[in-house]
């Protein structure tokens, strides 16, 4: 029976692969647990794969799923999840910016009765202008969110079985995880850690991927973009009939000229552009509603450890996948 599972999605990570299944290896064998290690393989155009079929051809402890193309962080990270048959599952990076020597320390805090244990990091070492525009994202989501998110709880965290099963449990495809931890609740408890530059390789979270996976995370877990369009319309309409009753008024009684075509031109394009940006929020929703809709699976799997020879291949290119399947 395997107490711990360690869930690694990787994206091109074939430069760190190497050093970061050692180090963990490392953290987790004075530990006396047993233990697995499932990465899942995003669809890299590196030789990410093929590290991950002589890691687990060299170490049978070692698990992998590969997509047949890149599908996201948040698919991975289910694919993981789904299989881990842990008792405790850790979800963590593979560029070393989560420090495998942190996993012992939470598994002592998950002994204690905690079914989340979070590693929080702080922002030291990042640009003035991103920590501002992050500690502003969080106050943001946390005025409209209807779950709590902290400023550095990220996916590093511990997971207990009952835990990851109802994360398992729910069935939506546009898929928030961080929402998603907040949102199952259980016993959690966090610490910090000071914030790690990445081993090797360049970021693959530019500024317009984390743009869009704020938005995600806005849309993902409140309607009140939906609300705040109706109250925007409400207080625009009411102005506009106080202004044309202040124009009426004026009219009558003092006789003024009627405005010319700047006032109107100005008018018309900020209500253009409120209904344009009213009609983006609302095409958010439906997008989302029709994306569930089709229920497709969330990825699609082009080989496991279990279709791959565990004896190291020649030339270090290992055995070619077996057929593709689709995992919903």
């Amino acid at each position: 029976m395997v107490h711990l599972s360690v869930v690694v999605p990787c994206f091109n990570e074939a430069e760190v692969i190497d050093t970061f299944h050692t180090a963990l290896v490392a953290a987790l064998e004075p530990t006396r647990e047993t233990f697995e290690i499932c990465y899942v393989d995003d669809g890299s155009s590196d030789r990410t794969l093929q590290r991950l079929r002589h890691l687990a051809a060299d170490d049978p402890r070692v698990r992998f799923t590969s997509f047949s193309r890149n599908f996201g962080k948040e698919p991975a990270m289910l694919a993981g999840l789904r299989t881990a048959g842990g008792d405790a599952v850790v979800l963590m990076d593979a560029d070393l910016q989560h420090p495998p020597e942190l996993v012992p320390r939470m598994l002592e805090m998950h002994r204690h009765g905690y079914d989340q244990v979070v590693a929080q990091r702080d922002r030291a070492g990042e640009g003035a202008v991103r920590s501002s525009l992050s500690r502003a994202y969080y106050r943001l989501v946390r005025r409209c969110m209807d779950v709590q998110l902290v400023d550095g709880e990220g996916d590093f965290r511990l997971l207990s079985r009952r835990a990851v099963d109802c994360v398992l449990s729910l069935p939506e495809s546009n898929r928030f995880s961080k929402g998603i931890f907040s949102w199952i609740g259980f016993d959690s408890v966090s610490f910090t850690y000071q914030n790690v530059e990445r081993a090797a390789g360049e970021s693959k979270w530019g500024g317009r991927r984390l743009l869009n996976y704020g938005i995600d995370g806005l849309l993902s877990f409140n309607t009140r973009p939906l609300r705040l369009a109706i109250h925007t319309g409400l207080c625009l309409f009411l102005s506009a009939l106080a202004y044309a009753l202040w124009i009426i008024g004026s009219d009558l009684f003092v006789g003024i000229d009627t405005p010319g075509y700047t006032t109107l031109l100005t008018v018309i394009v900020a209500l253009g552009g409120i209904q344009l940006a009213t009609l983006g929020v609302v095409g958010e929703y439906v997008g989302r509603i029709y994306h569930e809709a089709k229920r497709r699976p969330h990825y699609v799997v082009r080989e496991t450890e279990t279709s791959v020879s565990r004896v190291p291949a020649r030339s270090g290119l290992g055995t070619p996948g077996g057929r593709a399947r689709t995992t919903s």
